[in-house]
């Protein structure tokens, strides 16, 4: 009896760890086939001239589910600055990418800021602070981790305290 005990405990042990490993290696290769799927990168950009400036930080990763799609999210935060405004936006956005052929890239990013705006006219200072959501649709030309190309606006009206113009370019980077 004693024997039948010991014999089921080193099954039982064996089992266990057999289990366990098989699970643990399933487990640690869907972790690294996600995070091969992975890339980082975003855009950062600095203007400066006439007493004017803008400086805008946007890390963003996105999942390639094959070689034709990808998406995912960016952080963005810009501060500018000129000899009458201040403004600071900070928000997020989510990338959509298709990639019909390897050079060719076509794009759609929902992006919501939130904007703090200081205008001084000469009754004083005008504080606004608002939210201002855009819907871009764009097309580049890709080269390795980098695409080059233009976006457009679809939500862009006449009085955008945001984007002077619907039309936007871009350079992406991804690693």
């Amino acid at each position: 009896m004693k024997s039948l005990s010991i014999r089921s405990l080193k099954l039982f042990t064996f089992g266990m760890f057999l289990a366990t490993t098989c699970f643990t290696t399933t487990a640690q290769e869907a972790e690294n086939t996600f995070w091969n799927n992975v890339q980082f990168g975003g855009g950062l950009g600095v203007s400066f001239g006439n007493g004017n400036f803008s400086g805008t930080l946007a890390p963003s990763a996105i999942y390639n589910f094959n070689e034709y799609v990808a998406m995912g999210p960016s952080l963005i935060f810009s501060y500018q600055s000129g000899d009458f405004f201040k403004s600071t936006l900070y928000g997020g956005s989510w990338i959509t990418l298709f990639n019909p052929i390897p050079e060719i890239q076509l794009s759609a990013e929902i992006e919501q800021l939130r904007v703090n705006q200081e205008i001084e006219f000469i009754e004083g200072t005008e504080k606004d602070n608002f939210w201002n959501s855009a819907l871009f649709a764009g097309a580049g030309y890709r080269a390795g981790p980098v695409t080059i190309g233009l976006r457009y606006n679809l939500l862009y009206q006449d009085n955008d305290q945001v984007y002077a113009t619907a039309w936007n370019p871009f350079v992406r980077v991804y690693f």
